[in-house]
């Protein structure tokens, strides 16, 4: 068996062997003829130099032809290619047009053509030197009975003289020219290189042979020595001259990526400057990265894939998978040879272990390669696989961060093209009417309750409530007639149809998000293509060589063992499904609580929720244990196989087979075995990934083919095609449709009418409706009548059905479009961005605009003004905020044309008074048009011109002036009259501000905000004890110490079993292969593997429970300080902040962070143990160990500090290219309305850059490590080898187990330092949630502040001396207040703004700073608990906050309560006085409740925090007004329930914004400026002429009114 790792006979064959007389004469000499006997030249390798050159010049000349510019122009005629190859050269050698670059520098520089002149010299060095030699022996090759030899020589003088022009031609030739002559002098001189190394001087590593042509002496190694510099150090050492990928543009600055030479790429050279950079400085800036290579930038990347891609210009549907192989085809090509080399490299270790204890254990005989070949095989083979698999990675990386570009781009600009559609709404409670009136703080709310069933709130309201249409229509721009279309159809409507086709926005956003993630994480599918097959078939043949057929035996074991993986794989999917939904169900829990804190808070409500999330936790914690031991046996399981299969071959081996197991097999084959386990784990673990891939490309083909298209981008047949007259064409200047029907998805032909299926919504326009140009058109209609549709319309986003021969739609777009969607899209840019939205700025306009869409107060409120970000969604903006932005970029905007839905919707009515007044009738718009959509008819009424009045069925029910619309409409009348009250109504509030009073309280946004703390550099050790000290719990070093005490026993047992193996083999050197005890060594070594396992389990069992103890604790900490916090510490987090806490950071503990910290203790034992198993038996090897550890820790050192700053930058820089994506998918029509889309994708362009540009770094930065440290580790490997054979004379055995202890030494640096590194980025998590433990508290309960049983029986207040302040050492609010208000009593709180409404009622639940005493029913509240003081008052705030689920839950969160006192509550609140009982529609305990109540009106949500109040029994009750956002109905009710239906018992504070509200109270509390200017019953306080409450009776609009109330609630007392 030995004989087949031995030299192949046919390298024998033509060398000299020793026992022929060598170096003798000439004519003694005996050549490769002389062996074989067969007289042809070409059987004399010093012939294939000449042949080589044959070759090239043939190649060359068909090349040069190709340049030829007759044939240039005929490819191009044919191809139908512009610029030709030699019209390139010209645009690359003109360079600089200012002055052309000298010949050195468009060659590449000087260190380039250094390289080349270094080339040429040698070359004819090398032609003189082979005249030289033919000169002074005659012939080379001593072969007599060759034909001639003399033409070996002269082939060879030939070779070198060709080569030797062609290096001369690459040092004058123009660029292109240099380059290609260059490659073919490359080859020719490796060639020749190639044939004298395998003549001369691999005989030099063998036992046997001697070189051919020695007889030339000094000569041939002058040869050799000029040779290797010309052949082999040029080519890999010159730098690659830069080509542009695009000649007409080349790059400022180059990246280094591009000019690397040869080694410089394997070895990654290139990056030494930015690493050792990074290194110096604390952050690496965005800037100091190294630019982009030109082949990165997205333009080229889509010009380079989008041919392949997008379904525009590939002219049949088909998967794009395929499209990417096109795309990436040449580099797929280049990875499947990188595998084969790793492939090749992996089995160079065992094959020289194999030969050097073979070496041993015969002590040289037979042996024909010398040992320090085979020793540096272990050295090479390392380093060469690593070289091959690093590169393979560089290029995987590259690859996807391209793909992320690609595919980001690509859905992109079909996202551009697609149909916005309602969602349909499969539930019929939403067909009910909102009991919200159309007031303009809550029109939005009633709009959506109604609108989307119908379909015509294709508001294309470009927020969630959008689907995306998985229609019929293919996007591919070939026609596909009848059938086919609608066969896509039918397929299509089954998949996607429903609800369950999702929303279109959360569609997109996942396909960028997760779909693109999960196409990354499964590039790797040649691992199991090609990679595993590849190693397994090589790791069988290996085996068998050496181990003869029972390696068979070995494999039928692992095919018999291979369904248990599978099986625990199984289970483990199993819970980690369950694992997952209990997740969701915790994260959504603690997502709701932190959303609405403040009101847990209001409601003394913290202890009740903890218990409620810890118990939530319980259950998560409880599936995150049985996961982690299903991991454990999955673990043990594929530790096991491999050693099962070991075993049973080498019990085949010697006891069937009678063979002797040697060292040498022993331990070569133990590390094909674990080369073998090593491709079970990758193909476990790669094959997931790889499904999940697959179905994500499946949904991203699904998107760009099966998505519905505009009109515009949709074939048409030949049938519709002669009746469509191409919308805007005819009579350009006019504005409007004529007959014809529009549905929001081309599935609908227009002829279903609204019914049941309200989603086949058809706008009608049967005779015509054209809008006055340069006026005011007002748009209205009910709820669900199409105004929204008719816009939409207009601006081409619905389907168009031409239902005459006149028809036609119009909307000329030559002077411009502009839009404001009634659902507000705002861009994560600067307000000042988001209202010039690519305009050139003009002050005095801008300033206008601000003044007119009532910014300018807003404004002042943030702390940078109009820089302000608005945040993802506008996070930091209000809704009303929002709307005035978008309509403040339509304004500020030059278009003609402006289309505005429904804009006044979320405004208040003073702002929207204001807008009307001036912006409406302002002179930004005079002479514009415009198209305004409305509920506020009275609002809007004095500026319209032309009214379009639209029926509930979608069809014009009447146009012209207001007066005759409304004499035509007498339900529109009605809603006027409605209208008007409530603007009356509104008018009379106290304490409202002007839109444009600039003198708003400093509370500057900006500052109130605190930027979150980045630690940068090395988990801190407070955050690192937390952890540690919670996994120990109250025993933390017995934990420790046993967790690493079995860990220490069970890898001493690890290295005691291969240790065992080589002792086995070590037997039959010294002893009878009889008197070997097969089975005795078997049980040893397998009780010694079965005490590992036990060890190794009991280990991961006691860091399991600890970690679990970890999670648990860190959790609860976390959630208690949080939730006992202060109102001002949560008025300066951000919501999101704190969720991120509790959700990612903590799901970052349970799993990457324990999973790290347990990989680090591990892989350290195991390397401390391998390391002082080989200085047991080489302790001089304590020194080189040392050293290698050292500069390994170095390397990685220099490597974390550099990666953390460019992983930071690269998550930067990807959220903003996620952050447009998601704001440009929101606003699609926006966008569409505005023509904006190439300046989008310019944008998207720019931040794809930025982030390609870190993320190349970032991925590369890796493999500079990893290369190092491969290769560091295969020097100790190759060291010690070389120090046992020839320096320690060690048995074969010991030498095996010494290497094969260092082998597994040199293998573990790299993987500790890069789980070190791991473990560093996940103790960020750790970081973060120290931070938020140690936040500023509330006082905790105490046994002392529990107040007696009865408290608090009576409603009675006594405010003895109350000052307030936000802060400690801020200014105080309230001044030194008292009151009295005895049980029972309903008073009234008025002000004007920033008096200290809103401070007195935080100041009575202590949610502030106070001094002074507040007494509830006789108790001082400063002496009861929070939690019991804040219970027992309820507060109704302007907008009640409510939790997602169901009514009952939000009355009664903790199950307190039974149905009949729940009803009850609701009925005396007033709510079903709302609703008849045959309502289908009507809210009842079990209606559905969405998140922050947002499916309600305001006035619902009031009516149901009353409710609230009702069942918790309060005797206080504090309501702070809702004023304009209730409706006259809902308002009239909530009074009533107020004044009948509460115990006679309860005392009332109302905080109130309107007089009306309060002038029948039994008191009223004026304030003023934090100070009590007025405090009595109203009669009273009006009789002071001077008094407060007077001046504000007397300005008001209702004074009479106001005065009869205060007199008839007097004389009722």
């Amino acid at each position: 068996m030995a004989a087949s790792w031995q030299v192949p006979t046919w390298l024998q064959h033509t060398q000299v062997v020793l026992d022929r007389t060598a170096f003798a004469s000439q004519e003694l000499y005996l050549g490769l003829n002389q062996v074989s006997g067969n007289p042809e030249i070409w059987k004399d390798t010093l012939s294939y130099p000449a042949g080589a050159a044959a070759v090239s010049v043939a190649l060359l000349s068909l090349q040069l032809l190709s340049r030829a510019p007759l044939v240039q122009r005929l490819y191009a005629r044919l191809s139908g290619s512009e610029v030709t190859k030699q019209q390139r050269d010209d645009v690359e050698s003109s360079g600089n047009p200012a002055g052309r670059p000298s010949h050195i520098t468009r060659l590449g520089g000087p260190v380039i053509f250094a390289f080349k002149t270094a080339r040429l010299l040698c070359s004819v060095a090398l032609l003189a030197l082979s005249i030289a030699s033919f000169a002074k022996g005659g012939i080379p090759s001593g072969d007599r009975s060759s034909s001639d030899p003399r033409w070996v020589a002269f082939g060879l003088i030939g070779a070198y003289a060709y080569a030797s022009l062609l290096a001369f031609v690459s040092l004058v030739s123009s660029p292109s020219l240099s380059r290609l002559v260059s490659n073919h002098a490359a080859f020719l001189l490796l060639i020749i290189w190639s044939v004298y190394f395998y003549r001369d001087v691999w005989p030099l590593a063998t036992f046997t042979l001697q070189p051919i042509d020695a007889a030339e002496g000094p000569l041939l190694w002058a040869k050799v020595a000029v040779l290797t510099v010309a052949a082999v150090i040029v080519p890999l050492f010159s730098p690659r001259p830069y080509v542009p990928v695009d000649p007409k543009e080349p790059m400022p600055v180059v990246n280094p990526e591009q000019t690397a030479s040869i080694v410089s790429m394997a070895v990654y050279t290139f990056l030494d400057g930015i690493i050792f950079k990074a290194y110096r400085m604390p952050h690496l800036p965005w800037e100091e990265l190294p630019p982009l290579a030109d082949y990165d930038y997205a333009k080229n990347l889509v010009a380079r894939s989008f041919p392949y891609l997008d379904p525009f210009k590939v002219f049949k549907k088909r998967h794009i998978f395929f499209g990417l192989m096109k795309v990436f085809r040449m580099e797929y090509i280049l990875l499947s040879i990188l595998l084969l080399i790793r492939v090749a490299a992996t089995f160079a270790s065992p094959i020289g272990i194999y030969r050097l204890l073979d070496y041993l254990e015969t002590g040289g005989v037979n042996a024909n390669v010398r040992p320090w070949v085979w020793i540096s095989w272990l050295f090479l083979g390392p380093v060469l696989g690593a070289i091959a698999i690093q590169y393979y990675v560089f290029n995987t990386t590259r690859m996807l961060v391209q793909t992320e570009a690609i595919i980001t781009q690509l859905v992109f600009d079909h996202a551009l093209r697609i149909r916005v559609k309602s969602e349909s709404s499969s539930s019929p409670s939403s067909s009910r009417a909102s009991t919200a009136a159309h007031t303009p703080d809550n029109g939005s709310i009633a709009e959506a309750e109604n609108e989307s069933p119908s379909g015509s709130n294709g508001d294309g309201s470009e927020d969630d409530t959008v689907r995306a249409s998985t229609a019929s229509t293919s996007s591919a721009a070939v026609a596909k007639k009848g059938a086919d279309t609608k066969k896509a159809g039918d397929k299509l409507d089954a998949a996607g149809g429903g609800p369950s086709s999702g929303n279109l926005i959360g569609r997109i956003n996942n396909l960028v998000t997760t779909d693109l993630n999960n196409l990354v994480d499964g590039r790797d599918f040649l691992f199991i293509a090609l990679y595993a097959p590849a190693q397994i078939i090589v790791a069988i043949i290996f085996l068998y060589s050496i181990l003869g057929w029972s390696a068979f035996v070995g494999m039928a074991a692992m095919v018999l063992l291979f369904p248990i993986p599978g099986y625990v794989a199984s289970m483990i999917q199993g819970v980690q499904t369950e694992k997952m939904k209990k997740t969701d169900a915790r994260v959504q829990d603690v997502t709701e609580t932190m959303n609405v804190i403040r009101m847990i808070k209001l409601f003394g409500w913290e202890p009740k929720v903890s218990d409620q999330l810890a118990v939530k936790r319980e259950d998560e914690l409880k599936y995150i244990r049985k996961y982690k031991i299903l991991e454990l046996i999955n673990g043990n399981v594929n530790y096991v196989i491999p050693v099962v299969t070991m075993v049973a071959t080498f019990v085949t081996y010697t006891v069937f087979m009678g063979k002797e197991l040697t060292a040498s097999r022993v331990f070569s084959s133990m590390s094909v075995f674990d080369v073998l386990r090593d491709q079970l784990h990758t193909v476990f673990a790669l094959l997931p990934s790889m499904i999940q891939a697959k179905v994500s490309l499946d949904r991203v083909t699904e998107f760009l083919h099966e998505t519905e298209l505009l009109d515009e981008f949709t074939e048409k047949d030949a049938a519709t095609a002669e009746l469509v007259i191409p919308p805007r064409t005819t009579e350009s200047d006019v504005i409007g449709i004529r007959q014809a029907a529009f549905t929001w998805s081309n599935e609908n032909d227009g002829s279903m009418t609204p019914g049941p299926n309200r989603r086949n919504f058809t706008l009608r326009i049967e005779d015509e409706v054209i809008f006055k140009r340069g006026k005011v058109n007002l748009i209205v209609g009910p709820t669900g009548s199409g105004k929204t549709s008719l816009l939409m319309a207009l601006l081409g986003e619905l389907h168009y059905i031409p239902t005459g021969p006149d028809s036609f739609v119009s909307l000329p777009r030559a002077g411009g479009v502009a839009y404001a969607a009634q659902e507000s899209w705002v861009q994560n840019e600067t307000i000042r961005d988001n209202i010039l939205f690519g305009a050139p700025y003009d002050e005095e306009r801008y300033k206008k605009v601000i003044t007119q869409c009532a910014l300018k107060r807003d404004l002042s409120l943030f702390d940078a003004g109009d820089m302000t970000e608005v945040g993802e969604k506008g996070l930091t903006l209000s809704g009303g905020q929002k709307a005035r932005i978008t309509l403040a970029r339509a304004v500020y905007s030059s278009a003609e044309i402006l289309l505005l839905d429904d804009v006044l919707a979320a405004l208040d009515v003073h702002t929207s008074r204001w807008i009307v007044d001036n912006c409406f009738k302002g002179d930004l718009l005079r002479g514009r048009t415009v198209l305004l959509v409305t509920h506020n008819v009275a609002m809007a009424s004095p500026i319209a011109d032309y009214v379009v009045s639209l029926g509930t069925d979608g069809r014009i029910a009447s146009q012209g002036t207001l007066s005759k619309v409304l004499a035509k409409d007498k339900k529109l009348l009605e809603e006027l009259a409605e209208e008007r009250e409530e603007l009356k109504k509104a008018e009379n509030e106290v304490d409202h501000v002007e839109p444009d009073d600039e003198a708003a309280p400093q509370k500057a946004d900006g500052k109130l905000v605190v930027a979150e703390e980045i630690a940068e550099g090395h988990i801190s050790w407070p955050a690192l004890r937390l952890y540690l000290s919670s996994m120990g719990g109250t025993h933390s070093f017995m934990f420790w110490v046993s967790v690493v005490g079995f860990l220490v026993i069970c890898e001493f047992m690890g290295v005691f079993q291969t240790y065992w193996l080589g002792y086995w083999a070590q037997q039959y050197e010294d002893r009878d292969q009889a008197d070997v005890k097969v089975f005795y060594y078997l049980a040893v070594y397998i009780s010694l593997l079965t005490v590992g396992i036990i060890f190794y389990c009991t280990s991961f069992l006691v860091y399991l429970f600890g970690a679990l103890r970890a999670s648990r604790i860190i959790h609860k900490t976390l959630l208690q300080s949080v939730l006992s916090s202060t109102l001002r510490w949560l008025d300066k987090t951000p919501t999101s902040r704190i969720i991120t806490r509790c959700t990612q950071d903590i799901q970052c503990v349970d799993g990457p962070l324990a999973n790290t910290l347990g990989w680090v203790l591990e892989m350290t034992v195991s390397m401390l143990m391998k390391f002082l198993a080989v200085i047991s038996f080489s302790p001089i090897f304590t020194i080189p160990g040392a050293i290698v550890s050292a500069v390994g820790g170095w390397c990685g050192q220099i490597y974390m500090k550099a990666q953390l700053s460019v992983k930071r930058e690269m998550s930067n820089a990807r959220a903003p290219v996620l952050g447009h994506f998601g704001a440009a998918i929101a606003g699609l029509t926006s966008i569409r309305a505005y023509g904006a889309q190439d300046q989008f994708r310019k944008e998207s362009y720019r931040r794809i850059d930025r982030y390609v540009r870190a993320g190349r770094t970032f991925y590369n930065l890796n493999r500079w490590v990893s290369v190092r440290i491969e290769a560091l580790g295969a020097l100790f490997a190759a060291c010690l080898a070389a120090y046992l054979v020839y320096g320690s004379h060690a048995r074969a055995a010991n030498t095996g187990f010494s290497l094969n202890m260092a082998v597994g030494f040199s293998g573990m640096i790299l993987w500790w330092i890069r789980i070190l590194n791991e473990f560093e980025v996940n103790g960020n998590s750790l970081e973060r949630i120290q931070q938020y433990v140690t936040i500023e508290q509330e006082p905790k309960a105490t046994t002392d502040g529990i107040p007696p049983a009865y408290w608090p029986a009576s409603g009675s207040l006594k405010v003895e001396k109350l000052s307030a302040r936000y802060t400690p050492d801020g200014p105080r609010v309230l001044h030194e207040i008292s009151f009295d208000v005895k049980a029972g009593e309903r008073v009234g709180i008025v002000g004007r703004t920033g008096s200290g409404k809103s401070s007195l009622t935080l100041a009575l639940l202590r949610l502030i700073f106070t001094e002074g005493k507040v007494y509830y029913d006789g108790i001082a509240t400063d002496s009861v608990n929070l939690d019991a003081l804040r219970s027992n008052i309820t507060i109704i705030p302007q907008v009640p906050e409510l939790l997602s689920g169901t009514l009952r839950q939000n009355l009664d969160p903790f199950s307190q309560y039974d149905d009949a006192v729940l009803n009850d509550a609701l009925r005396a609140a007033g709510l079903f006085s709302l609703q008849d009982e045959t309502d289908e529609g009507r809210i009842t305990l079990d209606s559905p409740i969405s998140s922050g109540g947002s499916n309600l009106s305001v006035g619902q949500r009031q009516i149901l925090a009353l409710a609230r109040a009702i069942v918790r029994q309060s005797k206080l009750l504090i309501l702070d007004e809702a004023t304009s956002a209730i409706d006259y109905e809902t308002d009239t009710i909530i009074q009533n329930s107020l004044r009948k239906e509460l115990g006679k018992d309860v005392t009332i504070l109302t905080i109130a914004h309107r007089l009306q509200t309060i002038m029948d109270a039994d008191k009223i509390l004026v304030l003023d400026a934090g100070h009590i200017a007025e405090f009595g019953s109203p009669s009273e306080l009006l009789k002071n002429e001077k008094g407060m409450l007077r001046a504000l009776v007397d300005e008001s609009g209702d004074k009479d009114a106001l005065y009869a109330m205060a007199k008839a609630a007097a004389s009722s007392t």
